[in-house]
């Protein structure tokens, strides 16, 4: 694992909002079945019963909710208590209302409730996490300000090639080409570290790749975003590379 198991979290909170999900549309499954076929439910279990898990889930919440803001896997695991505190007292109150009025119908539309809020959360969290593991680009990033910035380092001609992602929830990526403007290929290596300043400074992105191309043999009619699948931008830049000298290495990389 040459990036490190920073993932393995990111692995764990698609389980878990994946579970909870799952668990949501079950408890509609059975507030809908409960509608037709009313169950008989013995208030004061249910009373007490709740009671000790909403003590449990509260303090569990407690516990989880200042990591929270730094873990998507934490999230999904507080969001999960939660739900389940949510759910307790929703069940105290229905188990109350069956208790004083015999009002049975109250079991499943409080599941219902309970099943919505699972949903709704879960569903609003888990594109974050899909998207991180799609390799997406950062959302708070703007792509565009990125290449911006990149190109209005001195001696950078132009941007190619560009991919942005998130490693982790807080620790984004980038792989470029890095097109070195003309008579400026002496100071190749001094550009690529004034492009990786000002993406650490501006953008705070401390991993990035940048492939240096000389302005005479760069890509010919590149992306500017991803990667041509067929290679032959790739491979025409590296023949020109090979060409201009032993001193002017194929694609500096770093």
């Amino acid at each position: 694992m040459t990036f490190g198991y920073g993932r393995a979290e990111l692995v764990a909170a698609l389980i878990n909002y994946t579970t909870l999900i799952v668990i949501g549309l079950y408890l509609v499954y059975e507030a809908v079945f409960r509608f037709f076929d009313p169950q008989a439910v013995d208030g004061w279990i249910v009373v007490v019963i709740a009671g000790i898990a909403l003590v449990v889930d509260a303090v569990t919440a407690l516990l989880t909710y200042s990591l929270s803001k730094q873990s998507m896997n934490i999230r999904a695991a507080f969001l999960h208590n939660v739900a389940d505190a949510l759910g307790s007292i929703a069940v105290i109150f229905a188990g109350t209302l069956i208790l004083l009025y015999d009002w049975r119908l109250i079991d499943p539309i409080v599941t219902l409730l309970i099943a919505g809020y699972i949903l709704v959360q879960s569903v609003s969290e888990v594109g974050a996490v899909i998207r991180i593991l799609m390799l997406g680009s950062p959302p708070e990033l703007d792509i565009a300000q990125v290449l911006s910035e990149i190109e209005a380092v001195d001696g950078v001609a132009s941007v190619h090639h560009l991919h942005l992602w998130q490693m982790q929830e807080h620790e984004s990526a980038l792989d470029a080409h890095l097109v070195i403007a003309a008579g400026q290929w002496g100071n190749a290596d001094a550009v690529k570290s004034a492009v990786k300043s000002r993406l650490h400074d501006r953008f705070e992105i401390s991993h990035s790749t940048l492939e240096l191309e000389c302005f005479g043999h760069a890509c010919s009619d590149p992306r500017m975003i991803g990667h041509d699948d067929s290679g032959h931008d790739h491979e025409a830049g590296h023949a020109g590379h090979a060409g201009h000298g032993a001193g002017d290495e194929a694609g500096r990389q770093d």
